[in-house]
């Protein structure tokens, strides 16, 4: 069952991960996905942004911008899942390993988000995954007792 759980956590991780960076690669306009936040982050909406002749190809740099920050999410996510896939979260190794990762990756996400967009929705997306990590590190905990 712990080793179950162990497994289960990191595949929920990967494809919660693959979902989101799918969602940027195809929403026509991404950086609406967390509107809020960035016209916060930048002080001005983007209607006013965009209505500026200077930034008539705004959008389309914002588009490629997503697509590939997109693309970017979405391999991370098929990595992680096919970490977990192949190692099958066995040893002590491949659990230390991938949830030493998740740590430094996670880390860096709520500190750009609490920096950055403290107001954006992606916040609760961010609990949700450190509270998966947390449910792998303490099953992870509890199986290496069972393997010595």
């Amino acid at each position: 069952m712990l080793h179950n759980i162990t497994f289960v956590t990191v595949i929920i991780l990967g494809f919660i991960t693959f979902f989101v960076g799918l969602g940027w690669l195809v929403s026509p306009e991404p950086w609406l996905l967390d509107q809020a936040a960035n016209e916060t982050l930048l002080n001005v909406s983007f209607d006013k942004l965009f209505s500026e002749s200077i930034n008539i190809n705004l959008p389309l740099y914002l588009t490629l911008s997503y697509r590939f920050f997109g693309w970017w999410i979405l391999s991370v996510g098929l990595l992680i899942t096919a970490y977990a896939i192949v190692t099958r979260m066995g040893t002590t190794v491949a659990r230390f390993t991938i949830y030493f990762v998740l740590f430094i990756i996670f880390c860096g996400m709520t500190l750009i988000e609490k920096t950055f967009i403290p107001t954006s929705p992606f916040l609760y997306l961010t609990l949700g995954a450190w509270i998966l990590w947390f449910i792998g590190i303490w099953s992870g905990i509890q199986l290496k007792k069972y393997d010595a």
